[in-house]
């Protein structure tokens, strides 16, 4: 744990962003209460980010940039500390998220984390491990910030309709989250379809993955194990991996037609409606 008296701003980018606040803190002649007062948060809480022990929020960065005058500089750092935060095997997917202009996503059995809502996040990430999982889930959701880019990437799901019914974190939990999903049928950047239980033996029985496209470099399919991930810019990987994701897209409702499937379970399983 980080000594409240000797912060090493070399130690990691949490470190870095805590010894910062607490320098522009001080420059600004407040103590951790009156700051927090400002924010909204407790001066506890303000502490804590300040000695390292706690991971600072998007939103807490963007009101410690308005309250001190720091121009952004809590903002950009809290991206750093975010992804540092991720496990070790998982940064890199992150940084492919960010450069991707187009993602192709097929998943088996639940929704994946860039459409996760809170509530379903804490829920996956809770299943075996609850320690800091108000941190944990604050990194995942986080990614989706990807979506919020000047240009973001063309983003494609594919989703079992397994995931649909697969009952993660009760009934208010799923249908906050299925609602989540209907919230992107007016935008055309960000696609979701269901392989329907109809559709039998197809082309993803052997597993979830992922197709990253870029602008300029190579295509990378990445797939995950327990606790490891695998890409690879393997040709003939990424050849097969892209048929079978164009077979699945195929196989899958229709934009429209699985919007109406979502909004059917949603109502059918778990007793809530969209308008």
């Amino acid at each position: 744990m980080t000594n409240i008296n000797a912060l090493d701003p070399g130690a990691s980018p949490l470190d870095y962003y805590g010894y910062e606040l607490r320098r522009h803190r001080e420059a600004a002649g407040l103590t951790l209460k009156q700051l927090g007062g400002i924010l909204n948060y407790t001066g506890s809480l303000v502490g804590q980010i300040e000695t390292a022990r706690k991971v600072p929020t998007p939103e807490f960065s963007e009101r410690v940039d308005a309250a001190l005058g720091t121009d952004g500089l809590f903002s950009r750092l809290v991206e750093l500390v975010l992804r540092s935060r991720l496990p070790a095997w998982f940064q890199q997917v992150a940084e492919l998220e960010m450069r991707a202009t187009e993602i192709c996503s097929f998943q088996t059995h639940m929704v994946l984390g860039l459409l996760q809502t809170q509530g379903y996040a804490q829920a996956v990430l809770g299943a075996l491990d609850r320690s800091d999982l108000e941190d944990r889930t604050a990194v995942r959701l986080a990614r989706q910030r990807v979506f919020e880019k000047g240009e973001p990437p063309v983003f494609w799901a594919v989703l079992s309709e397994a995931a649909l019914h697969l009952e993660i974190g009760g009934p208010e939990v799923m249908r906050e989250q299925l609602a989540h999903l209907l919230s992107f049928e007016s935008n055309p950047r960000l696609n979701i379809q269901v392989l329907p239980f109809s559709a039998g033996a197809h082309p993803g029985l052997q597993g979830s993955f992922d197709v990253y496209r870029f602008s300029t470099d190579p295509t990378i399919v990445y797939t995950e194990g327990y606790g490891s991930g695998h890409p690879t810019a393997n040709p003939d990987t990424v050849r097969e991996c892209s048929l079978r994701y164009d077979h699945l897209r195929a196989a899958a409702l229709s934009l429209t037609d699985s919007a109406e499937l979502i909004r059917r379970v949603m109502e059918d399983r778990y007793g809530d409606a969209v308008a």
